[in-house]
């Protein structure tokens, strides 16, 4: 059954996964998955730019920076994904069901840009594997991504594994393309291992430093993840939820350790290659490719550098804008069709890379990555410090919550991320001061913004630590109450939806079963033919008449076995009837049947259950042939 004011988190793909039946190796495959498609937001094309940044400019010094990202996305991907699992919520429904609107609103917004600098990162890479490998202008290229957000549709129709399996065939195209590209590098290992000493040589390394913790720890791979989960179907047992717990910490290390591979390739790649060759200006995904035949000593060097950045854009634009839906639907709790959703983000994110391309030039975009991924850092507090107080509490997670220790290295990554941003904001306003004639424009903007983010950041730190201690729930079975008049039905008034295929018995049988003799059902049929669209209840062609004819038939059929039943035809569009006629009959329960079509016919003529559901507030109960 669904009712609106639950919704689950992807409901798509929710619990459609099941491991239970499965045995060893066989129960780790089933739940690896979920940590691959959030991995490919730690080796997206904004990862490129600011590896290849650093690389070039300060050779192997700031690899230290990416294995501490990693570290620190290992353990922050982990609560998130146990918040998904014991409390059944990503990290959007969390922050709706614990802030006031408005703070949910501030925060809903700052995901949201999140989110479009995550597209902007994933539109200017798939632009540029394009225009290298084709020839083909970023301004096209950057129009050619829009069409892209219609692949997760078609993958999402075939089920999550399907999706995932996709993900990870593009992420094992990348780890090959690489495994290549470090053989010809051949990377100074002395001088590698010196890397991973912790050492800022200046500011500008600062800034780079912070756009690879942005571009590696990414906010919404924290909302992704704790949705992500909540695929497999679980069970909810002590020694279940421990399970999944386990097996979903397996999956992250796993993912995330391919995708610190890919990170440091591209940054050994150019500190081997760039800083080697005293090219410490190159920045550019364009100039890397370039610059990679002559001094690697290969033309394929280029060829799998481009191929890899288009499987890396490519892969991430799908969890960007499931991500996307995530963060809409857990803050807003409103649901929109997923194509119009994912459009939505992605028009967002080609809006500054038009804007870029077509003032500045295409020489200025890989500018604008490394500043898309200081963007997703500034944003991380606000996903962080959210998820470590939800998987602390006692009081909601119970014997779950998160230990001391880890509590207290989780509080210590989001110091260190707060302090780095913190610092690099204060840089950029005093540079932004030093070069303005006109100072008063800063005071009256930039930094409002800024104060007023840190008044938001200090609420969402202080706020549950001095907040109101609920009573102690036990999690996850919670206190079973005494049973009372189980055997009498719940719902009197039952709209059955009646559409003359196979599966009308199966769902005036299961009708029957939830109200028994003593329910009155109302039977609904809606004739779409294009008159009853133009001419509604007016219309009486051949159509109507058979089927208010069927209809009749199958009243006649109940009443004869002494079941109070009315009928009603409506006429146009079922998403907008059937919800009409549900409510003129105050029926405090609907059964629909569901037909599984296939994706070309739910793109053209979308999903009528999943709209009607959402439009009446009475309980769903959907049903399906085997």
């Amino acid at each position: 059954m669904s009712q609106p004011n639950q919704r689950k988190s992807l409901g798509e793909v929710h619990s459609s996964v099941d491991p239970s039946k499965k045995k060893g190796w066989r129960k780790l495959l089933a739940f690896l998955g979920p940590a691959y498609l959030v991995s490919v937001g730690y080796m997206d094309p904004g990862n490129w730019a600011t590896d290849i940044a650093g690389g070039s400019q300060f050779g192997y010094t700031l690899i230290w920076v990416l294995l501490m990202s990693n570290l620190m996305a290992l353990l922050l991907q982990s609560l998130s994904a146990r918040l998904g699992i014991v409390r059944q919520l990503d990290l959007a429904q969390a922050s709706r069901a614990t802030y006031n609107p408005v703070v949910n609103f501030c925060l809903w917004i700052l995901a949201e840009v999140a989110i479009a600098a995550t597209d902007l990162a994933e539109v200017l890479g798939m632009a540029i594997g394009l225009q290298l490998l084709f020839g083909l202008p970023l301004i096209w290229g950057v129009s050619l991504t829009v069409m892209d957000t219609l692949l997760i549709l078609v993958l999402q129709s075939y089920g999550i594994r399907k999706l995932e399996a996709f993900i990870i065939a593009l992420v094992a195209i990348i780890g090959v393309a690489f495994c290549f590209e470090m053989f010809w590098a051949k990377p100074d290992m002395g001088e590698l291992v010196k890397g991973f000493i912790p050492s800022i040589p200046n500011d500008q390394a600062l800034y780079i430093a912070i756009g690879i913790i942005g571009a590696t720890v990414m906010p919404h791979n924290l909302y992704l993840h704790s949705s992500l989960v909540q695929t497999r179907r679980i069970d909810t047992s002590e020694k279940g939820l421990l399970s999944a717990i386990r097996y979903n910490f397996i999956d992250s290390a796993i993912a995330l350790n391919a995708a610190f591979f890919v990170n440091s390739a591209i940054l050994v790649l150019a500190a081997s290659t760039f800083f080697k060759a005293g090219m410490y200006e190159v920045s550019e995904i364009q100039d890397a490719y370039k610059f990679l035949a002559p001094l690697v000593g290969t033309n394929m060097a280029p060829i799998l550098f481009a191929v890899a950045l288009i499987a890396a854009g490519q892969s991430s634009t799908i969890t960007g804008t499931l991500a996307g839906q995530i963060v809409m639907e857990g803050y807003l709790n409103i649901r929109i069709a997923p194509w119009l959703r994912r459009l939505i983000t992605r028009i967002i994110a080609i809006i500054p890379a038009y804007v870029v391309i077509l003032i500045y030039g295409e020489s200025e975009t890989g500018t604008l990555l490394i500043f898309s991924q200081v963007v997703l850092s500034l944003q991380l507090g606000f996903a962080v410090i959210p998820l470590i107080h939800f998987t602390s509490d006692k009081i909601k997670m119970g014997k779950f919550a998160i230990k001391l220790w880890v509590k207290i290295l989780a509080w210590l990554i989001a110091l260190i991320i707060i302090i780095l941003n913190g610092q690099l904001v204060i840089n950029e306003i005093n540079g932004w001061l030093a070069a303005t004639d006109q100072p008063w424009i800063i005071y009256a903007t930039a930094i409002p913004i800024c104060i007023g983010a840190a008044f938001l950041l200090a609420y969402i730190t202080f706020k549950p630590m001095f907040g109101k201690k609920e009573e102690e729930i036990k999690i996850p079975h919670g206190t079973a109450i005494q049973l009372e008049g189980i055997d009498k039905p719940v719902y009197k008034k039952i709209a059955i939806c009646i559409d003359f295929s196979s599966i009308d018995s199966l769902a005036i049988r299961s009708a029957l079963a939830q109200g028994g003799r003593d329910a009155e059902y109302r039977l609904i049929h809606v004739v779409e033919s294009a008159g009853a669209m133009v001419y509604g209840s007016e219309i009486a062609d051949l159509e109507t008449g058979e089927d208010k004819s069927a209809l009749q038939n199958y009243v006649t059929q109940l009443k004869e076995q002494n079941y109070a039943v009315t009928m009603k035809v409506g006429h146009g569009s079922p998403k907008r009837k059937i919800p009409e006629i549900v409510k003129d009959f105050d029926a405090d329960l609907l059964v629909m049947g569901a037909h599984g079509h296939t994706f070309i016919k739910d793109l053209i003529f979308g999903t009528t259950v999943d709209t009607v559901r959402h439009r009446v507030n009475i309980p769903v109960l959907i049903v399906r042939e085997k």
